[in-house]
């Protein structure tokens, strides 16, 4: 029973994400660059797939290591978030060094470790806050940090100290709960242009 929601709790971390995406190549049309939100949606669901086949050799059970699924799963993550963040960017130099940044996570992970991947990553959410907080000004954005950041590094602290994997069936839905939050913001903003037009 236990394995199933584990397993329920990753598969629901690659499909939202996935049909989010697909959902986004015909909607938001007053963004520029919204293909670049739903490759971000996209890209996530990839996250969660490379997580999920690196559980299998693992035996489901969470296993704090460096493996090639291990990187695609941090290496879409890095993707998702800069293509979200750089769709609502216009200047290019930021826009740029976001991607730069995300280049960095990518080629860390390997050339030096984890740690050093996951620090370049703090800094891609942090250009995604501020990004979207300008283009969007919502506080609906602040859940992110909360589920997507805080709530997921809580969990998977607790994972890795105490391995007791009940942990590990937390994170997935806390970060699905991070990228609808993404996708309801984007609603929010079409409503709201729809309704001064």
């Amino acid at each position: 029973m236990f394995f199933l929601i584990l397993l329920l709790a990753h598969l629901q971390a690659a499909i939202i994400p996935i049909i989010l995406g697909i959902k986004s190549f015909n909607k938001f049309k007053s963004i520029n660059k919204r293909k670049k939100i739903a490759l971000g949606f996209i890209f996530l669901g990839l996250a969660s797939i490379s997580e999920m086949i690196d559980h299998i050799q693992t035996s489901w059970i969470y296993i704090n290591h460096s493996s090639l699924f291990n990187w695609l799963f941090y290496s879409f993550l890095s993707l998702g978030l800069t293509s979200l963040s750089t769709s609502v960017i216009k200047n290019k130099f930021i826009k740029t060094t976001n991607l730069c940044i995300a280049f960095c996570a990518i080629t860390s992970y390997f050339l030096f470790d984890k740690t050093i991947s996951l620090f370049f990553q703090a800094i891609i959410s942090v250009f995604l806050i501020i990004s979207w907080h300008r283009a969007f000004k919502d506080w609906l954005l602040i859940l992110y940090p909360i589920f997507g950041i805080i709530l997921t590094t809580f969990f998977g602290t607790n994972l890795l100290n105490t391995s007791d994997q009940f942990w590990h069936i937390l994170i997935g839905p806390s970060g699905t709960i991070s990228v609808l939050t993404f996708y309801l913001i984007l609603k929010r903003w079409e409503k709201k242009l729809l309704k001064f037009s």
